[in-house]
């Protein structure tokens, strides 16, 4: 199976959390026909287990071990990455930095309240935010939202970084 590695706090600043030690550091772990995209933290993987939480695990003991750092990892499967692009949960709007900031917050495990926009296709998991950013706040909007569920359950990409994940796992 395709999988995507959602990792949080990844700084570019930080050499080993670069993509070429991530994919080495991922392939130690055994995984196969590993692959980065971008510079925050995004790993496509193929794996023979469908126990994305074992998964999740064997990351996390990774990354430390490996690289010397923790993060916490989310992970989602080819399918399910489709699953929630096919339900087009932004109706068809267009992410853009100046006026609209489409975010898909993904979940390690469902939340006791399910917010509005919550989208559990395939079991996602994830939050699908539209925010306007024409003016600022971006910012405060992902401090509430690890005020809210914990920096510990959540991890945020956008809509734009998903579906470039999605096209590079084909």
């Amino acid at each position: 199976m395709k999988y995507a590695a959602f990792l949080r706090g990844i700084g570019p600043s930080n050499p080993n959390m670069h993509g070429a030690k991530l994919k080495e550091a991922a392939e130690s772990a055994g995984f196969k026909n590993v692959q980065t995209l971008l510079a925050s933290g995004n790993v496509i993987f193929e794996s023979g287990s469908s126990d994305q939480a074992k998964i999740e695990a064997r990351l996390e003991k990774t990354w430390p071990a490996k690289l010397d750092f923790k993060s916490m990892t989310i992970i989602r499967s080819q399918r399910q990455l489709q699953a929630l692009v096919d339900a087009d949960p932004y109706k068809g709007a267009e992410h853009s930095n100046r006026k609209t900031y489409l975010l898909v917050s993904f979940f390690k495990s469902p939340p006791k309240t399910k917010p509005d926009n919550y989208y559990e296709p395939s079991g996602v998991n994830a939050l699908c935010s539209t925010i306007d950013s024409s003016q600022s706040g971006t910012p405060d909007f992902m401090t509430k939202l690890d005020k809210r569920f914990g920096k510990d359950q959540i991890t945020s990409r956008t809509w734009l970084t998903i579906q470039r994940v999605l096209k590079k796992m084909d």
